[in-house]
């Protein structure tokens, strides 16, 4: 197994393996095996063993995580300013009418590293939501995270196989 780490190569990937990936995460949405959560679960040990996330870095680059009020109350506590102060200074409503980070994300590190790690928002300490009770319910997202973390795309990849 070989997790491809560049950005431009797991976008192409992405693209080109798209139609399995979407039919194994409809097949699977529609009719979970029992064994569904605890095969990926243990795949996303076993690949976040091998996978160093500061390497990477694109999810805090190219994603931006939908923030919460209380997201926005741990930051605001976490600098010691106002709620008001973290929505003006580094948040902005999107086409959803959501609180979303600009991208890339104003706490990422030069080293990848996240400046607010313990206050991070809720959405941020979940990603790539590979290790939640019943997966099925967030393929389609997980669908759309395989262009940016390898470890997502490399689980559809095992999950093509598995369940064919």
């Amino acid at each position: 197994m070989t997790l491809p780490h560049d950005p431009l190569k797991l976008r192409q990937l992405a693209r080109q393996r798209y139609d399995a990936h979407r039919d194994v995460a409809r097949r699977l949405g529609r009719r979970p095996p029992r064994d569904l959560d605890a095969v990926i679960h243990g795949w996303h040990e076993e690949l976040f063993d091998k996978v160093d996330c500061l390497e990477c870095g694109r999810c805090c680059r190219a994603l931006g995580p939908r923030v919460l009020p209380r997201d926005v109350q741990r930051l605001a506590s976490f600098w010691a300013v106002t709620a008001d102060h973290v929505e003006k200074t580094w948040l902005h409503r999107d086409e959803d009418g959501d609180l979303v980070f600009s991208m890339p994300c104003p706490f990422l590190g030069d080293d990848n590293s996240c400046e607010v790690y313990d206050a991070r928002p809720r959405a941020c300490q979940e990603y790539p939501h590979t290790d939640v009770k019943k997966m099925h319910k967030l393929l389609g997202l997980a669908l759309r995270n395989r262009a940016t973390c390898p470890v997502v795309f490399e689980i559809f990849e095992r999950l093509t196989v598995r369940y064919p």
